[in-house]
């Protein structure tokens, strides 16, 4: 296998999930924009998250945290990894074909339980109806991130970092050719949803192709290494079932207030752009590092690629989060407010946009933890953690409801990632020298949240003295840039003065063979 270079795969999977990022924000201000808030967008947060939380419950969040390791390994030794991908194919597409069609046929219970207050209006007849024509989706974009998990193992990240930024183009060409033609918007949006799954399926699929994956269509067979592969996936897909409980709480939170959906879809969108970026790009490069590093005994070379990663992963997470925090109501002024999307709306996305941030640097330390548990084909020990994280966020969400309304869900949610990172963290500690942190991140982590305090003082003084600017139509985008370059020159200049980081640094984060 050639070698890898840490840095250099982390910004290339950044870089794509920045660009996919920033296009799904795009789609959603323009349904911010067409839909606002109401019945129709409502019904399709919820319709379009139904098999989106089904695929990161058997793909992304489980399934590829068992499969990944085994394949990497099978790599570095020389065995047929690409048989075993390929009856990981073939049995995933069965599953998830038959999983499809009952799914589908049993939306209406679906959207109940994922939104019971929607029963009795619009929303639930929307919700149910868009269900049905996307739910399909789920097998498509299941077999979508097995490939991409492949394209990973092999070192080719930039194809497999692509794949997103397809749904989100299709989903913004669609609401403009809906917009010209006079389509009905909730339609057009539950159509794209099996078609950007097939488009998506097909390029990874060539993608694969071109690395020498080959794939034959025949029925399934349970070989040893599947039965493997499903000894140590079976606990990480209940830890991801865990996980999509934990948000099917949320929605049922929110589900009660009209609006709370998208309001959560929204703040959602803003805050999955530092993490996915960020967070989601080390987690996609440490896993297979890792695996083959501990497959050749290389414990020092693992704990540098744990520490680089963790300190390249905080340096640029903590001060999104401080960010997030500070400057949420600009942020959601700027970015949603207009045309369907009201005033009212923007207080109370700013308000769930706050809460998340608080929870941000959570989220990434548990995406850099992680890997150190399924690395060691160590699934049993994430999944506990969930369900005790599980029962934090379900007792808050809950219990809060009554008292403060829908934002109980987002806090629910921050709280319970606490919880979870926590966890990960004194799990880890049993593992020896390579998952503890070296002298370098020790020095530098607090030094990077002194930049943040400064940079958030320099933020609250600065929106303050650019309300004005902000409000006005005429002004907001460059008072928003100015706010973001003034935050964004604060923190880097407080760091390089006070040696939170050094351009240097780059150079470490090579990995060496």
């Amino acid at each position: 296998m050639r070698p890898i270079s840490l840095i250099r795969s982390v910004l290339t999977v950044g870089a794509w999930t920045l660009l996919s990022r920033g296009a799904g924000f795009v789609r959603d201000a323009m349904m911010a924009a067409y839909l606002g808030t109401g019945a129709m967008a409502d019904a399709f947060n919820v319709a379009f998250s139904l098999p989106n939380m089904f695929r990161r419950f058997f793909a992304e969040g489980a399934f590829n945290q068992a499969f990944v390791p085994m394949f990497a390994k099978k790599l570095e030794s020389g065995e047929d990894a690409g048989g075993f991908a390929e009856d990981a194919f073939n049995g995933m597409a069965a599953i998830l074909a038959v999983f499809s069609v009952l799914g589908t046929l049993a939306m209406p219970f679906l959207v109940w339980a994922m939104a019971s207050g929607f029963v009795g209006n619009e929303r639930f007849d929307l919700a149910v109806i868009y269900g049905q024509i996307g739910f399909n989706y789920i097998l498509f974009i299941s077999l979508v991130a097995l490939l991409s998990g492949v394209l990973n193992a092999y070192g080719h990240f930039t194809e497999a970092g692509f794949v997103p930024v397809l749904l989100n183009l299709i989903f913004i060409a669609a609401m403009w050719l809906a917009t010209w033609a006079g389509w009905n918007m909730g339609m057009t949006l539950a159509w794209c949803v099996p078609i950007t799954g097939v488009v998506q399926l097909a390029f990874t699929m060539y993608s694969a192709h071109r690395v020498g994956f080959r794939y034959h269509l025949r029925l399934p067979r349970l070989t040893p290494e599947l039965k493997r592969l499903a000894i140590i996936a079976a606990p990480a897909v209940l830890a991801g079932g865990v996980v999509q409980i934990n948000m099917i709480v949320g929605r049922q939170v929110a589900s009660y207030t009209e609006g709370a959906v998208s309001w959560l879809v929204y703040a959602d969108r803003l805050y999955q752009l530092p993490l996915g970026v960020v967070a989601t790009a080390i987690g996609t490069v440490l896993l297979p590092d890792l695996a083959r590093r501990l497959r050749a005994g290389d414990a020092v070379g693992g704990r540098a690629s744990f520490n680089r990663g963790t300190e390249f992963g905080l340096a640029l997470t903590l001060p999104a989060a401080v960010a997030l925090v500070v400057i949420a109501w600009p942020l959601t002024q700027v970015l949603y407010q207009r045309g369907a999307f009201t005033a009212a709306d923007t207080d109370a996305t700013a308000l769930v946009l706050a809460i998340y941030g608080a929870g941000l640097p959570a989220f990434v330390l548990t995406k850099v933890l992680q890997p150190l548990y399924y690395a060691r084909e160590d699934s049993r020990s994430p999944f506990r953690f969930a369900i005790i994280s599980m029962i934090v966020n379900a007792a808050i969400a809950f219990g809060g409801m009554p008292l403060i309304g829908f934002s109980a869900a987002a806090w629910a949610t921050t709280i319970a990632g606490w919880f979870m990172a926590a966890q990960l963290w004194l799990g880890a500690r049993k593992m020896g020298e390579e998952a503890r942190f070296d002298d370098r991140m020790k020095a530098r982590l607090p030094r990077i949240l002194l930049a943040c305090v400064v940079m958030g003082g320099v933020l609250g003084a600065l929106a303050w003295a650019l309300a004005p600017a902000l409000a006005s139509h005429g002004w907001r985008y460059l008072a928003l840039a100015c706010l973001v370059m003034a935050g964004i020159a604060s923190y880097f200049g407080t760091g390089f003065v006070i040696g939170a980081f050094r351009l240097s640094d780059l150079q470490s984060f090579r990995r060496q063979r």
